[in-house]
């Protein structure tokens, strides 16, 4: 017998991003009737052949949010705006107003979970030589970083102060499939794709990968066993840019031919281009934000995730196949024939 809450309406935001295309497939076959908002001119015609519901509207728009969130017995709020440049107003009034008009919405419509998803980089940068827990202290150093921490302290209180069952989960560095930006682009598609497989710092810096398809489950753990008013960090084991490299190798079974770069190259590029967006009005490839994921060591522990939600990452060098496979299935890794050995390293920031 299904759960009765499966019976009824789920709320997802974001179900047609990164995030939302693995969890809204993963949900239904779970069982559960969902429902999305989506914005009218987003990719959403995958999600009707699902069953799922779609209400058109916006987030930073009150009124579509509270007509999605009537009669849910959940919200998972997924949608967020993420990039590594922009326009600071932006990711405030997505990433802040846009979680206050939900929760406000969802304080109304009496739902009894609502899952908040954030991220670990709140945290700022990394402490030096420390591991990265629920309770490292928060210090972020951009407007990304600074408006999910707000949306996240504005979701805790709303637990706090109106007694809304929130739940906070903090995902690493997604990556799988779907996935065109972040570690995805870094990883795959830039030395695989575009020839681009800088490497600085002989790919020695610790990264924090978490496979998306384990924040699913993640999530639906948290919307059953997550203790409100509490965060949890969401990542697999922490490796170094260049075993990342290694295992991209490995499963592909060819080497990529990786290109030494001077750290002070890249990050001398990287301030030009960001410079120059000011009048193009474009993000660069290489912004300067990329600098604190890419230049420091992130060791991040999910062990609270472990022990509360029987979270268990995937094994990296599964994750890389799966990624791998979804990449071959889109037609965008073409080629795979064996080249002569050169040598391991990373993309860029290694």
């Amino acid at each position: 017998m299904r759960e009765p809450q499966r019976e009824s309406l789920l709320l997802v935001t974001g179900a047609t991003g990164f995030l939302g295309r693995n969890l809204c497939p993963y949900l239904v076959d779970r069982g559960y009737r969902l429902r999305a908002l989506v914005r009218p001119t987003s990719d959403h015609a995958f999600l009707r052949p699902l069953g799922v519901e779609l209400t058109l509207g916006d987030v930073r728009n009150p009124e579509s949010v509270y007509r999605a969130a009537e009669g849910c017995w959940a919200v998972v709020h997924a949608a967020a705006k993420f990039r590594f440049w922009g326009d600071p107003a932006e990711f405030f009034a997505v990433n802040v107003e846009g979680t206050r008009n939900l929760l406000e919405a969802a304080l109304w419509a009496g739902v009894t979970r609502f899952v908040h998803i954030s991220t670990v980089v709140v945290v700022g940068r990394p402490p030096e030589g420390e591991v990265i827990t629920e309770e490292t202290a928060c210090r972020p150093v951009d407007p990304y970083q600074r408006s999910k921490l707000e949306g996240e302290r504005l979701a805790l209180a709303y637990h706090r102060d109106h007694g809304l069952p929130v739940v906070v989960l903090r995902p690493g560095a997604m990556y799988g499939p779907w996935g065109r930006y972040a570690f995805n682009r870094l990883f795959f598609e830039d030395p695989l794709m575009r020839g681009l497989a800088f490497r600085v710092h002989s790919g020695r810096h610790l990264t924090f990968p978490v496979f998306v398809e384990d924040v699913a489950r993640a999530i639906e753990a948290a919307l059953h066993r997550g203790r409100p008013g509490e965060v949890y960090n969401l990542c697999g084991p922490c490796i170094t840019h260049r075993q990342v490299g290694e295992t991209i190798e490995r499963v592909l079974g060819r080497p990529i031919r990786w290109i030494p770069a001077p750290a002070w190259a890249m990050v001398g590029l990287a301030r030009v281009w960001t410079w120059l967006s000011r009048f193009t009005h474009r993000e660069p490839y290489y912004p300067i934000g990329l600098y604190p994921y890419v230049f420091y060591d992130w060791r991040v522990s999910a062990e609270k995730a472990r022990r509360e939600l029987g979270f268990e990452p995937t094994p990296f060098e599964e994750g890389v196949r799966r990624t791998l496979v979804w990449y071959r299935e889109m037609g965008l890794l073409k080629s795979d024939k064996p080249q002569r050995r050169r040598g391991h390293g990373g993309a860029f920031g290694k």
